[in-house]
């Protein structure tokens, strides 16, 4: 229906702006799409590219294929396969993960700085930028594929002058795969095709370089390129070195190639000569120093004579057009040039467009070799562009198998530690987690202290072993992980009617609902949305939840500032208390942004708020309310009593527990024993004035 078309518009026009088209229900048809995909590939069926148990998949390729083919007009004879994708080969990274990782997009500004993808992306072709793009936010989730990428990286980063030659020669690469797709749909012009000749000239090149590689992994790649010197030499002998940029400049076609071309074009130099010749003979003939021969498209060639020699006309100059200062004038002999002239140049424009569009043809019957070449050279400049990343930063080769540890030694986060100055090194952090011992580690420390910086390093480390890269670490052991899970931060999402606790929640039950042992999360504070009660509460069963479901029971990091959930330590086994180191000197706070073991029983928000800037004063009353809070210092009425400004011993700071509750207060042990059910206006009157005495005189004993 029309609404749920307009829903989903104005859904996709606040995630992802695009043009939404409605086409109609049959294109969306099984047999419909089975026959466009079948007649497009040339085949009785779909067995050969593994689609057949696909029906969905069939038909959204095959309504995507009609849709391109009826709309852009062009001939897709470059689409050459249909590919299955597994589900099961790739990690899944949801928006959520991605967005918080930053992987592609920066949380803190527009574009791509600050992201992974920035810090890897050494590539120096199209076709390579775009395929790292592809790693990056596709996992491998198989080991092997997963080692023969990272053995791809390793012979790189072992042989720096191959990959110094090989970059070399991919700094003139162009992006081929967009140039064939012109030259498949006819849109390509003469100097895509020259470019493309140049290009392929270096697959050469390229495949000697790899020849002399001594890892087995680059050899392949010698042997995998395609051998295109077909294409290159039509080409060569087709089309001009510096051709014009459209057709119908003409000059295309390289002299040589076709011989009646030549033959055209000689006429039409010869007849430019003669027009000069014809010239000079008329001129010396009339007398008439100032004829001319000239063109338009009207009349075609005259002879122009001013009205002061008008007198020497010959006879046989038959009259065309009169002008104001002078008279067009035409001869049988000019008329028969201009017929074998301006043919010979219709001809020749003619003739050019029909063999460009037949050497075009041709090169796009060499799409799939030239496709193949071009997904290779992308693999190529994406390897060596991560070797090259690991080569500048420090990176090490991770050991990934099919266990259920993740360590790391030495872990940095490979983004930030790129933003630092340079005399500020990164501080390196370990990490171990494993689903034996230490599940889940519980994080507590300073607010500015690296808590997140460090959750996220780890997911990080993680993706990037997983894609086939150098890690940012002394050393890594990674256990093939199935989902990186992140819930860090929140806000509110208007548009749908999500407060920030909403959003937080919804993020959490998509976790505890979809991970798995496998899994990796990465909880930066639950609950800040809610109450303080509310928070711990649904922190605490989360984690329980975590430890105790045998079919979630992923590992996980989750910083918090609620010390409470440390004592979930003392209680089961698989969690462990980790805190970011602090440094205190008199009414200051160093952060050391070291993880070690321990809990923590101070956020140190006051030193954070100094840190930013509040007025003295401000800082030095929450001091002193803080004091109060700590030592649980409560009026009759069981509230906070507020901190005076002076006088009032300094208690040592203490955690409560969780599970203690308050002694009441006098007040409130006198109220629970009235009834009110049963008090008369006058006695609740002199009920109340009883308790407010009471209030009074704790009030007094509390100033003395």
């Amino acid at each position: 229906p029309q609404s749920l078309f307009e829903e989903l518009r104005q859904s996709f026009d606040r995630k992802v702006p695009a043009v939404l088209t409605k086409v109609d229900d049959w294109i969306f048809t099984h047999q419909f799409a089975y026959e466009t995909l079948t007649q497009h590939f040339r085949t009785p069926n779909l067995k050969g590219f593994g689609a057949e148990e696909f029906p969905l998949g069939i038909v959204a390729a095959g309504a995507i294929l009609y849709y391109a083919r009826e709309n852009f007009q062009n001939d897709l004879s470059h689409v050459q396969k249909l590919s299955v994708i597994s589900a099961d080969a790739f990690m899944i990274l949801d928006a959520t993960t991605r967005r918080n990782l930053e992987i592609t997009q920066s949380l803190s500004r527009e574009g791509q700085e600050g992201t992974l993808l920035s810090v890897l992306d050494h590539t120096l072709t199209p076709m390579g930028g775009r395929l790292l793009r592809h790693f990056i936010t596709h996992p491998l989730i198989r080991l092997e594929p997963i080692r023969q990428r990272l053995e791809r990286v390793e012979a790189f980063v072992h042989n720096g002058e191959l990959r110094t030659t090989l970059r070399g020669y991919l700094e003139q690469m162009i992006d081929l795969e967009r140039v064939l797709a012109r030259i498949s749909t006819g849109r390509a012009s003469p100097r895509d095709l020259v470019m493309l000749k140049n290009a392929l000239k270096l697959i050469g090149p390229i495949r000697e370089a790899l020849h002399q590689a001594e890892a087995p992994a680059l050899k392949a790649y010698a042997e995998n390129l395609e051998d295109v010197e077909a294409v290159i030499d039509l080409i060569e002998r087709a089309i001009v070195e510096s051709p014009p940029q459209t057709l119908t400049e003409g000059g295309i076609i390289r002299e040589g190639y076709h011989e009646e071309l030549d033959e055209l074009r000689r006429i039409s130099r010869e007849g430019k000569n003669w027009i000069v010749e014809l010239q000079e003979k008329e001129r010396e003939k009339t007398g008439i120093p100032s004829l001319k021969i000239g063109y338009n498209k009207v009349f075609g060639y005259y002879f122009e004579v001013t009205k002061v020699h008008q007198e020497k006309v010959p006879d046989y100059f038959i009259r065309k057009q009169t002008l104001v200062n002078a008279e067009r004038y035409i001869t049988p002999e000019l008329k028969e040039f201009e017929e074998k002239v301006l043919g010979a140049e219709e001809k020749i424009a003619s003739l050019e467009y029909e063999l460009f569009q037949q050497v075009r043809q041709e090169v796009a019957g060499w799409g799939s070799a030239i496709q193949r070449n071009a997904r290779l050279i992308a693999e190529l400049d994406c390897f060596g562009a991560l070797a090259q990343a690991a080569v500048l930063y420090g990176y090490v080769k991770p050991e990934v198998d099919e266990g259920e540890e993740i360590h790391i030694k030495g872990g940095r986060h490979p983004v930030v530690e790129r933003l630092l100055p340079p005399d500020k090194p990164f501080i390196e952090n370990d990490t171990h987690l494993d689903n034996r011992d230490t599940q889940i580690m519980i994080i507590t420390g300073p607010n500015m202290s690296g808590k997140s910086t460090y959750l996220r390093q780890v997911g990080l480390i993680v993706l990037l072993a997983q894609i086939g890269s150098f890690v940012p670490a002394e050393s890594a052991r990674i256990g093939l992980v199935d989902r990186i899970f992140t819930r860090v931060g929140a806000s509110d999402n208007l548009a749908f009617g999500e407060s920030t606790f909403m959003v937080e929640m919804l993020e959490t039950a998509n976790i505890l609902n979809n991970a798995t042992p496998r899994s990796l999360i990465l909880l930066d504070e639950i609950g800040r949305g809610t109450s303080t009660f509310d928070g711990l509460s649904i922190a605490w069963a989360v984690t329980e939840y975590l430890h105790h479901n045998k079919r979630v029971a992923a590992k996980t990091l989750f910083a918090t500032h609620y010390h409470e959930l440390t004592e979930l330590a003392m209680l089961y086994p698989r969690v462990k208390n980790f805190r970011v180191a602090v440094k205190e000197y008199e009414d200051h706070v160093v952060f050391l942004h070291k993880i070690e073991p321990g809990g923590m029983d101070n956020s140190y928000g006051i030193y954070v708020a100094q840190m930013a800037g509040l007025p003295s004063r401000v800082v030095e009353r929450a001091r002193e309310v803080l004091r109060n809070l700590e030592a649980n210092e409560l009026t009759p009425s069981r509230t906070p009593r507020l901190a005076r400004r002076r006088g009032g011993s300094k208690v040592d700071p203490h955690q409560l527990s969780l599970f203690e509750a308050p002694k009441p207060s006098p007040v409130e042990e006198e109220l629970r024993k009235v009834d009110i059910n049963r008090l008369t206006p006058i006695e609740a009157l002199l009920k109340l004035r009883e308790l407010k005495e009471m209030v009074s005189t704790d009030v007094r004993k509390e100033e003395r």
